[in-house]
């Protein structure tokens, strides 16, 4: 890269007021823009430069002055088709701080040129009740989006760590659609492809033992997830993460949200986007009073796994909450927390509290939601979850 564009490159970080600088140091070579560069600085002026031609925002402080649709929209492709994915995501989110679009991104044409992104999700999902009627199935495709991408992220890896920690070896001869054995019915029947159909066409089916899946039953997981604003991203990987294991046969499934209430969403998890719309993220926390709420359901405490999802700022009793974790673990309970993330993967929460619940021997995870299958399987297999944390921390520095 030569002098010369690197110029370009700070004046177009620098904004429209660099010019005249730059035209001193470059004989007026330093602000000629390729045609590229001038729609990328246009794009960028809209934001952040709130004294530019064009721009559409404002100080983002005044409500119902923003511009019309079109305008957005037009600026949204730009965006989109100069910027890589990631730049796109980072000027999204800048633009709707700096330029007062959270109102506008509920109008039904908005929503369709927006790159889907967990952080904008999170925070559609904290405004969800604003949502106006006429916008509230785009805003519910735009949530679905998000859901499938995570999806895909985790869903293959969840069953497997699953299936690899819960042994149902055993088949049986007798028909069951709820113990069909997919993976070895496929693996069967590859010689059996047919080309034309463009499908496997199965010449026999492999059945897990209905005493083996019954038994297997028996792991309960209870996933009790804090829905105060500080866990947006954490919501959706919790909701996404639940709805999978909710729809394995081999395993039972609760799913609790908290604030300063309690609401059992359970029945809601057999879809993550209804799922995701239960939740009412805001307001203060009582940890503990979950963690009471969530004691009932355990029956066979050394068949259950308790997930305690949170950023660990109790705003109720913290000699309670430790108390009553101390006992659940003390029962046989496998207790993990799981702590919150932000913008993208950033660990959020009270270090003290989490020094303190660490100290009764119950780990606490601060980890990319990617590394939930393998701290699923591990947890199910009964190994040693502090040295996975200490794995998890090795892959973090890197």
């Amino acid at each position: 890269m030569d002098n010369l564009e690197r110029m370009r490159r700070w004046r177009l970080i620098l904004g429209s007021e660099s010019s005249e600088q730059f035209n001193r140091m470059s004989d007026g070579k330093g602000t000629v823009l390729s045609k590229e560069q001038e729609l990328m600085d246009q794009a960028l002026a809209s934001i952040y430069n709130n004294s530019a031609s064009g721009g559409f925002g404002g100080n983002g402080k005044e409500g119902g002055k923003g511009p019309s649709n079109p305008q957005i929209t037009k600026w949204l492709g730009d965006v989109r088709s100069l910027f890589d994915k990631d730049l796109v995501k980072i000027v999204q989110a800048d633009a709707m701080e700096r330029c007062g679009l959270k109102q506008l991104l509920f109008e039904p044409e908005l929503l369709e040129s927006i790159e889907p992104d967990v952080s904008l999700a999170s925070t559609i999902l904290m405004l969800k009740d604003q949502i106006p009627k006429r916008s509230k199935e785009s805003v519910r495709l735009f949530i679905q989006k998000i859901v499938e991408e995570i999806n895909k992220l985790l869903e293959a890896d969840i069953r497997r760590a699953v299936t690899a920690a819960i042994n149902k070896k055993n088949h049986s001869p007798i028909p069951s659609a709820a113990a069909l054995d997919y993976k070895m019915t496929i693996r069967r029947n590859l010689k059996n492809y047919n080309r034309e159909l463009q499908t496997i066409i199965p010449e026999h089916f492999y059945f897990f033992d209905r005493t083996t899946v019954s038994a297997s039953r028996q792991w309960h997981v209870i996933l009790d997830i804090d829905q105060s604003g500080s866990m947006g991203e954490s919501v959706i990987y919790s909701s996404i993460m639940s709805c999978i294991l909710a729809s394995m046969s081999s395993i039972q499934t609760h799913v609790v949200a908290f604030d300063t209430n309690v609401v059992d969403l359970t029945e809601k998890s057999d879809d993550p986007v209804d799922l995701l719309f239960g939740f009412q993220l805001g307001g203060g926390t009582d940890i503990d009073k979950s963690v009471a709420y969530c004691e009932r359901f355990v029956e066979n405490p050394k068949k259950t796994l308790f997930f305690l999802i949170t950023d660990l700022y109790e705003g109720g009793n913290r000699a309670s909450l430790l108390r009553r974790l101390g006992e659940l673990k003390d029962a046989g309970v496998t207790v993990v927390c799981l702590l919150a993330i932000a913008d993208g993967g950033k660990p959020y929460y009270d270090v003290q509290m989490a020094e303190r619940v660490a100290s009764l021997k119950i780990p606490c995870f601060a980890c990319n939601p990617q590394m939930l299958p393998v701290l699923l399987e591990r947890a199910f297999k009964g190994q040693d979850l502090d040295s996975l944390k200490k794995e998890f921390e090795k892959i973090g520095k890197k």
